[in-house]
């Protein structure tokens, strides 16, 4: 019985995820990768995209201080953080991601500013969603 619960709750949380728009098809690919010789796959795979894009939130954060704008160092991390998203199937952030390069092709500083609050914001809810989602996993 208690495998059953166990089940079930993954699964809803995984659910959710999918239904409140955070994943997309994406990590439903990374989790097909996953067997018996890798069964940590998935969670490996998020851990490094997590690492990487901290690294790339505080290069972004960096680049906004520095006046003016050099909205094509902008755009070029944000393409990057963009793609990682979209390696794990981080649904939200990477629109958010694609807002911030809109405001940088428009080079609109305010716009950028705002539009990156929403990815770090995006990030940070989907890093602690995905680490319920890798706890309730075990």
């Amino acid at each position: 019985m208690e495998v059953n619960h166990t089940k079930s709750q993954i699964n809803f949380t995984r659910n959710s995820l999918f239904e409140q728009g955070y994943l997309d098809e994406q990590f439903t690919q990374l989790e097909d990768l996953q067997d018996d010789a890798n069964p940590n796959f998935v969670e490996e795979v998020v851990t490094l995209f997590f690492s990487d894009s901290t690294r790339l939130i505080r290069n972004v954060d960096t680049a906004l201080e520095n006046y003016p704008l050099d909205f094509c160092k902008l755009d070029d991390y944000m393409h990057q953080f963009m793609g990682s998203s979209s390696s794990i199937g981080a649904k939200k952030v990477k629109q958010e991601c694609t807002q911030f390069q809109e405001c940088c092709k428009a080079r609109n500083a305010e716009g950028c500013i705002r539009a990156f609050q929403r990815v770090k914001q995006e990030h940070a809810t989907l890093k602690r969603k995905l680490e319920t989602y890798f706890q309730v996993s075990l």
